[in-house]
């Protein structure tokens, strides 16, 4: 049966949302019931769906989300970079205002115990989603989240640096399965910025070429980290999970304490060869 996918994301500033949109629009097995955006100028990310739904002629329902963090200060991502590109794609400019988080709840309501939700930016939408509605968190499938940093030393992953609170608040849901892929594993799966657009030719990959570019213009390439979170979705085997529990710090710094009965399923290695195959092998 095809995985029912919600999917929040702050497209627009790391080319990986694009190019983990257009998985999930490609991928047979997924059922895309809806896109919320999250951070500064969440209007023209959801432009940027659009974009890639019209594409793939999908209708999905698409929501700006919120901008402001769960403290009601402006998020650290301002702006949505990749948005200078959409003029040159079809795409719808008018959305619902307000209703990303009611989307999102309607929805799980809707398909109880069947809806997983794919979280690839920061978490205040689904802070604010378990926040306002409280009932929706044991109703879902599963949360399946990239973001944090778990085994391996460094800076706070930016997802959970942008809202820590509302971090905090979504390891704390009462969701029934919560998984977390972080920089530890998605680090691992790299591709320089020639050949990953020397493999952008088919219709859907095109318009992710192009706003690539913007990204591009400043880096040599690009890590998967959310096109890798998805593709645990329908790939049990291309990671490995290890339970435990997760706390998060106010500077958004996440630890990880290993645990058989923990409430969380954390990444802990990769198959980087086998989620290329996986992923090109939907165009």
């Amino acid at each position: 049966m095809p995985e029912k996918i919600l999917l929040d994301t702050d497209i627009g500033s790391d080319i990986d949302d694009a190019v983990c949109l257009a998985y999930l629009l490609a991928q047979p097995r997924c059922d895309l019931l809806g896109i919320t955006t999250v951070t500064g100028e969440a209007t023209k990310r959801a432009m940027l769906a659009s974009a890639l739904c019209r594409v793939a002629g999908a209708g999905v329902p698409i929501r700006p989300g919120a901008e402001n963090t769960l403290a009601g200060a402006p998020s650290p991502q301002a702006l949505a970079h990749q948005a200078d590109r959409v003029a040159r794609w079809p795409h719808d400019t008018d959305f619902p205002p307000g209703d990303a988080v009611d989307l999102l709840a309607r929805t799980i309501r809707a398909h109880p115990g069947e809806v997983t939700l794919l979280t690839i930016g920061p978490l205040t939408n689904a802070a604010l989603l378990f926040d306002r509605h409280p009932d929706v968190a044991p109703l879902l499938k599963a949360l399946v989240l990239m973001g944090g940093r778990y085994t391996t030393e460094g800076k706070p992953e930016w997802n959970i640096r942008c809202d820590p609170a509302a971090a905090t608040a979504v390891f704390a849901a009462p969701v029934p399965r919560l998984r977390a892929v972080g920089l530890d594993v998605t680090r691992q799966v790299y591709m320089d910025a020639d050949s990953f657009s020397a493999r952008c030719t088919t219709p859907l990959l095109r318009p992710v070429r192009d706003f690539a570019a913007v990204w591009f213009a400043e880096r040599d390439g690009l890590h998967f980290h959310d096109p890798l979170a998805a593709a645990t979705i329908f790939d049990d085997e291309v990671c490995a999970f290890t339970r435990g529990e997760v706390t998060v710090a106010a500077d958004g710094a996440t630890a990880w304490r290993p645990s058989a009965g923990g409430p969380h399923e954390v990444a802990t290695s990769v198959f980087p060869d086998r989620f290329f195959a996986g992923y090109f092998g939907v165009f």
